[in-house]
């Protein structure tokens, strides 16, 4: 009888796993895999205060959308800045990925950098129950990474992640299910593209948007100086005069456009290994480290960091999905997991 209740109770669940990310949030459903994977932003009417666009609609009308609406990315540097629009976010994806009744109960795993402050865990938490959820797990950003990335954490051995997002990057050490050393740095994707724009502005008098910024990293964004040169015809607005003016950037250009943000995160890695127990080290310098994360997919970021760190660096099978991914394992398996969980 009692098993009969269980299994009628779950039934009546559907648990999930979510990587509540800056630039883009993914949820895995338990026994299913990864059911929807759409950008972090939600539109809403400012008369009605209700939301129109989640997603990729509420990506679509970013600089569009006429002046009652407002187009939100509710996560700033890899947390909730924006309380309200982050709990309609979170309600209104979750509802895509599975159809919210008032019987289901799920519970939810979540991604969270590991430099979130109490405060910060605390938004994260109350947007997601208040969006429906049960009982929430929290995770680690970098914990989450290496197990989607199919690192063995359990075993007593010095395993290096870097998991370069949206708006965190986190580097860390793991061994035996537990973080030996973890720092959390607010450049990532996001100031990688600030960068970029920044650049545009200082040197060319031309204002782009963040969008095309973000295609141009994608498209001829390189972490140093590429042997062979790429090279993007691009328009923006001509400052001073207003005009619109249309140039050719080179891969180059954006090398050095990136140098900070890069530089910041070569340094991040570099304390690792200074602070990182010496036989932990040995097992890095012996197994590499692992990249995961979006921003991490930035052309010669692996092979700068193996000639900078003398340590191989190598990519993910799935960077953008890793967090999800080892979220997605701990939903499947909460009692093996529960020694990861965030308190």
């Amino acid at each position: 009888m009692r098993d009969f209740l269980r299994r009628i109770g779950q039934s009546f669940r559907a648990d999930l796993a979510m990587d509540l990310g800056t630039a883009n949030t993914l949820v895995y459903a338990k026994g299913r895999g990864i059911v929807l994977n759409e950008p972090s932003v939600v539109a809403i009417d400012t008369r009605t205060k209700q939301t129109i666009a989640l997603g990729r609609h509420a990506d679509r009308l970013l600089g569009r959308a006429p002046t009652h609406i407002d187009v939100l990315r509710p996560l700033k540097d890899g947390v909730i800045a924006d309380f309200d629009a982050a709990r309609a976010m979170i309600r209104g994806l979750l509802s895509k990925a599975f159809t919210l009744h008032f019987w289901t109960t799920p519970r939810i795993v979540i991604g969270i950098p590991s430099g979130i402050t109490p405060v910060e865990k605390r938004a994260v938490t109350d947007a997601a129950y208040e969006a429906g959820a049960r009982r929430i797990y929290l995770v680690e950003e970098p914990m989450a990474a290496a197990i989607g990335a199919g690192l063995d954490v359990g075993l007593p051995i010095g395993n290096m992640v870097v998991d370069v997002g949206g708006g965190t990057t986190e580097v860390a050490v793991i061994s035996h299910y537990s973080t030996a050393y973890a720092e959390s740095i607010r450049t990532a994707g996001d100031e990688m593209d600030e960068a970029i724009v920044r650049y545009l502005q200082r040197t060319m008098h031309l204002e782009i948007g963040l969008r095309l910024a973000a295609d141009i990293k994608v498209r001829i964004g390189c972490a140093e100086i590429p042997d062979k040169e790429k090279s993007m015809r691009i328009t923006g607005k001509e400052l001073g005069g207003g005009g619109v003016k249309t140039m050719d950037l080179t891969s180059s250009q954006i090398s050095e456009a990136l140098e900070a943000p890069v530089d910041e995160i070569l340094d991040t890695i570099r304390r690792a290994m200074e602070d990182t127990p010496p036989s932990l080290l040995a097992d890095v310098r012996e197994r590499g480290l692992v990249l995961t994360g979006g921003g991490a997919l930035l052309a010669g970021l692996d092979v700068l960091i193996t000639k900078m760190t003398g340590i191989e660096a190598r990519m993910a099978d799935d960077p953008l999905a890793s967090v999800v991914r080892g979220c997605g394992a701990a939903i499947e398996d909460l009692d093996r997991w529960k020694r990861i969980f965030v308190s």
